[in-house]
């Protein structure tokens, strides 16, 4: 056990300045002498606070860059010694020495340095802290006799404590402990991952797949949720550092506290949504249980999310509302006048949130500009034990550059243009996925049938406007003709899907019999 002692000496050397100069101002009032380095130095010192520089207590200046200044036993024997062992003691006194009883550290913002767009790996290199997790640790291992303090948000509560007691007591130094070594286990899982992802050599892929034999993922918790999937569950949501327009990075501006099926339901809405260039026009999704209900293109939001809501408007009942656009004053009285539960969009206009304020429990998140669809990280799934690890899906439009058609009749500009907007939203139904559409907007969506003729079935079903004429997209090939035949009576007139079956022939050969045109991509989009 460890014990506490009147504090003397504090050690501090921060990235995030924030707060520094008041706090180390308040700890020098209270006769604590303040030991710094570099920036924290000059920045304490243009405060008027009195700094004594490491390199004074250990006799050696910062060298390479800045790249050592705290590696030094005067420094860490201060950190590390046990104050109760005689042998410690003597060590540190025949040595010169002193105890250093609170260390203030946080890391160089290497995961907000990562998350920048076009970051180059020299500059991620610079930004790996070695000398702040070394003293973090140090202080954290010893904590019976140490307090580090890594987050600017400790400090108020800190300076009360020895305030009142002289001291840091011996539960706080353990809380401030257990919190450090959670900071550097983040930090260097940051690192992990970001080498595992960056410079990976041929001779370190998987069977060429260029996957490391180790992945670190890199959560932090954002927030606790009121529960998991079901009320007996348990939940709360973790975030990776990314500067990506989504759910994770979204803002919440009003409504309820979100749920873990409200956060699952906006990231398939909002990652299908961003299918769609914003340049190119207005994109409206609407989600239920992680299937888009509705899907349309349109002039404005308003016209867009009316044709959305048409294809399944039982369904859109309840559900997540997203826009690749600026939310407006006409989408929001739209919206306002049904249930939804929640509503993203890069913006929303002060007349639109005057209006969905008005819907107190409505969630409105913000999401930053949409920049592209997202194509770093991995895609994980995890199974009992384990995790299945892949690249993200990040195709759609592309895979129309080396499409093929092999019917007698190939398909026009008109139906080109609705088979590529389909497809995008069939990559994001649950497979065996189906999806009906006309004129840039869903008709019938078939999800998550085990027979792909039945999710044909189920799109024809669904739809709430007549087919005749539609276009209809498969995610994987038609391993008969009956899928093609079914849709043939549903009224549709083209057909794109990846085509690979052994009968593409036949099912090709069902399809010239109905004169419909079929696109071949070539690529499958399951989703599971």
């Amino acid at each position: 056990m460890g014990q506490t002692t009147p504090t003397k000496k504090a050690l501090i050397s921060v990235s995030d300045k924030t707060g520094v100069a008041d706090f180390a101002k308040s700890l020098s009032e209270l006769g604590i002498e303040i030991l710094s380095t570099g920036g924290t130095a000059k920045t304490l010192g243009d405060a008027g606070v009195a700094v004594t520089k490491v390199e004074n207590v250990t006799g050696a200046k910062e060298i390479l860059g800045g790249r050592v200044k705290t590696l030094h036993p005067a420094i860490h024997g201060g950190i590390l010694g046990i104050r109760n062992n005689p042998e410690h003691a003597k060590q540190m006194t025949e040595n010169g020495i002193e105890p250093i009883d609170i260390v203030v550290v946080n890391l160089y913002p290497f995961e907000r340095t990562i998350a920048k767009k076009g970051v180059s790996f020299s500059e991620a290199i610079e930004n790996i802290d070695i000398g702040g997790p070394a003293m973090v640790r140090a202080a954290a291992k010893n904590h019976a006799f140490v307090a580090v303090v890594t987050d600017p948000a400790d400090y108020p509560a800190l300076l009360e404590e020895i305030k009142n007691s002289g001291a840091v007591g011996e539960q706080t130094r353990l809380a401030l402990a257990r919190k450090a070594f959670a900071l550097t286990a983040r930090y260097d899982s940051a690192i992990t991952a970001f080498f595992s992802q960056n410079g990976v050599s041929e001779s370190e892929k998987t069977g060429g797949a260029g996957f490391p034999q180790s992945i670190a993922i890199n959560l932090t918790k954002r927030m606790d949720l009121r529960y998991g999937e079901n009320p007996h569950q348990k939940g709360a949501f973790y975030t990776e550092q990314t500067t990506e327009a989504c759910v994770s990075t979204a803002k919440q501006i009003q409504g309820k506290e979100l749920s873990l099926n409200n956060i699952y339901d906006t990231d398939s809405a909002f990652e299908l949504v961003k299918e769609f260039d914003p340049a190119d026009g207005v994109a409206c999704v609407i989600v239920k249980h992680n299937n888009p209900c509705g899907v349309a293109l349109g002039e404005t939001p308003a016209d867009a999310f009316t044709k959305a809501k048409q294809c399944d408007p039982v369904s859109a009942f309840g559900g997540i509302v997203a826009l690749n656009r600026e939310a407006d004053e006409g989408i929001a009285r739209l919206i306002a006048e049904m249930f939804v539960e929640v509503v993203i969009a890069p913006r929303f206009s002060e007349e639109c949130v005057k209006i969905l304020s008005e819907k107190e429990n409505l969630r409105v998140l913000e999401t930053p500009a949409i920049n592209g669809k997202g194509t770093g990280n991995y895609d994980i799934k995890k199974v009992a034990g384990g995790a299945l690890i892949q690249d993200r899906d990040s195709t759609a439009d592309e895979d129309f550059e080396s499409a093929a058609s092999p019917t007698e009749r190939k398909p026009s500009a008109a139906e080109t243009a609705d088979m590529r907007f389909a497809w995008k939203v069939c990559k994001h139904v649950k497979s065996n996925a189906i999806v009906f559409a006309r004129n840039g907007a869903t008709i019938g969506i078939g999800a998550g049938q085990m027979s792909r003729v039945d999710s044909v079935k189920l799109a024809a079903m669904k739809a709430q406007s007549p087919t005749g004429g539609c276009v209809m997209a498969s995610d994987a090939f038609f391993p008969f003709r009956d899928g093609i035949d079914e849709a043939a009576k549903a009224g549709i007139k083209a057909v794109v899907h990846p085509g690979g079956s052994i009968r593409d022939e036949e099912t090709t050969s069902a399809a010239n019999e109905h004169a419909m045109a079929v696109l071949l991509t070539g690529v499958r989009h399951f989703k599971h």
